[in-house]
């Protein structure tokens, strides 16, 4: 090889390699900004739905509950971000202080109050705004074209954005470039050699041997480890969490009907919050305080009323206990049961008819099925209802309802959202040790009329009153000490 034709050779490559560089990094810095802006608005978009959705409608451009949520950056403009963000966390701070924006928000929607969010921390109010933004928008990353499709769907339905297509996409030009690279600097080695060693210089290695040589091995291997390593990692710290995890009871019992509507106090049914380290899931004796009273329900007519009276047998027609009813026969109960819906269909319709009987058949089925279970082999009917849990922390986590409700005077939306508003209960928050962390960090102590904190008011009283501090948080009395959770 003569020295213009090794010059032009070298000249050739180092221009590919400047190219392929350039092209490598492009592409990194686009799809790094692209993954970025797409985290924070998936990181809003489950932030809005387990904290805001209840109350503000989801297209962000419509009045719900609360106020439409597009422009909301815009119309606090005026004010520092900060303000913006204490509404969001608590807007009755900002509303004691006096603040114009806040109050006029207040009253425009009648004095509702606003749940606080103190958890919340300023990157995820961020990312919650992020998400309205480009919502109200409609260029949030991700989302697909809306598309007409038949059956089911409706003309105009908005498919969950999927990139994966993008993903794989991506990898392949970054392995693509890999091996632009991996060959270049085979080349230029062969080109070293050759000028060292003329015709003695060992061949040019081939693309196999490149990517099976030493050095590609060990970085795959080195990718493998830390890749594995990552998804292993963060896939260990979401064992057991399960927000938003809803499931079906033997019950449908309405939250919505019962604390919404009805305003029943949530310590009357769970009257434990207040007294021990659990809530309690009352018992029937507490659902028949009322249903003594109230037979058919607003909702469900008989069908959900009437798997609680058979469950601890009540008979609703004769308002009285059912004698030896450990000792009934399904038949026996059956026939009870029956005649009570039997009835109620008659009294509103004057007679029974095919659709009476089916109703009395589906209901029965109803009992059936939300009394026994199969699996287990209980087959009886009478006995205690098999609630559903919901909320469960891991056993080496203590937690104490009172700690919180009596003491701490934390409302139970704090931690398990607008149940008033819930007609299927819901897991609301993540309950995950960064939570409870970050609310500890955050919440205010109520020294107010509270003798649980009177060994500490005096010295943070003095403090405050000299100005050595603003507040007093949780974590200042030992909130955020790993030994009051895990001993």
């Amino acid at each position: 090889m003569s020295r213009i034709e090794d010059h032009n050779l070298a000249k050739m490559i180092y221009k590919r390699l400047n190219h392929s560089i350039l092209l490598l990094l492009f592409t990194f810095i686009v799809s790094s900004l692209f993954a970025q802006d797409k985290a924070a608005v998936e990181a809003g978009k489950a932030l809005f739905k387990n904290n805001c959705a209840s109350c503000h409608n989801k297209n962000m451009k419509d009045k719900l509950t609360g106020p439409a949520l597009a422009g909301t950056e815009e119309r606090w403009s005026a004010f520092p971000q900060s303000d913006l963000y204490g509404w969001i966390r608590n807007s009755q701070a900002l509303i004691s202080k006096g603040h114009p924006r806040a109050v006029q928000i207040y009253n425009e929607y009648n004095k509702v109050a606003m749940t606080a969010f103190p958890s919340l921390t300023d990157a995820d109010i961020a990312n919650i705004l992020a998400y309205i933004n480009c919502t109200a928008a409609g260029n949030c990353p991700g989302d697909a074209p809306a598309v007409a499709v038949t059956g089911g769907g409706g003309a105009g339905a908005q498919p969950k954005g999927n990139n994966n297509l993008l993903y794989a996409l991506l990898f392949v030009i970054l392995a693509l470039l890999a091996v632009i690279l991996a060959r270049i600097i085979s080349n230029l080695n062969h080109i070293a050699a050759v000028r060292e060693f003329g015709a003695a210089a060992p061949p040019r290695k081939t693309l196999a041997e490149t990517l099976t040589s030493k050095g590609v091995v060990s970085f795959a291997i080195f990718a493998a480890i830390l890749f594995g390593g990552y998804f292993t990692v963060r896939n260990a710290i979401n064992l057991g969490r399960q927000q938003g995890y809803q499931p079906e009871q033997p019950i449908k019992f309405s939250h919505t009907t019962h604390s919404g509507v009805h305003k029943i106090d949530c310590q009357y049914c769970h009257d434990g919050a207040r007294r021990s380290k659990q809530s309690v899931i009352p018992a029937a004796n507490t659902c028949m305080n009322c249903h003594k009273a109230i037979k058919v329900g607003s909702q469900y007519g008989t069908a959900e009323l009437t798997k609680i009276y058979a469950s601890i047998g009540y008979d609703p027609k004769g308002d009285t206990m059912i004698a030896n009813y450990d000792q009934k026969t399904d038949k026996e109960i059956e026939a009870i049961y029956k005649g009570w819906i039997s009835d109620n269909y008659i009294q509103e319709k004057n007679k029974m008819d095919a659709e009476g009987e089916a109703l009395l058949a589906s209901q029965w089925d109803g009992i059936v099925a939300a009394l026994t279970d199969k699996k287990t082999g209980d087959t009886k009917i009478q006995g205690p209802i098999e609630w559903v849990r919901i909320h469960n922390l891991a056993d080496h986590v203590y937690f104490n309802h009172a700690q919180h409700v009596t003491v701490g005077k934390v409302a139970c939306q704090t931690c398990h959202g607008k149940v008033e508003e819930m007609d299927e209960v819901k897991q609301y928050s993540p309950l995950s040790m960064g939570w409870c962390i970050n609310c500890h960090r955050e919440t205010e102590v109520k020294f107010a009329d509270n003798k649980y904190y009177d060994n500490y008011y005096e010295m943070y009283h003095k403090q405050i009153e000299g100005k050595q501090r603003s507040k007093v948080t949780v974590e200042d009395i030992g909130g955020t000490e790993c030994q009051k959770c895990h001993y």
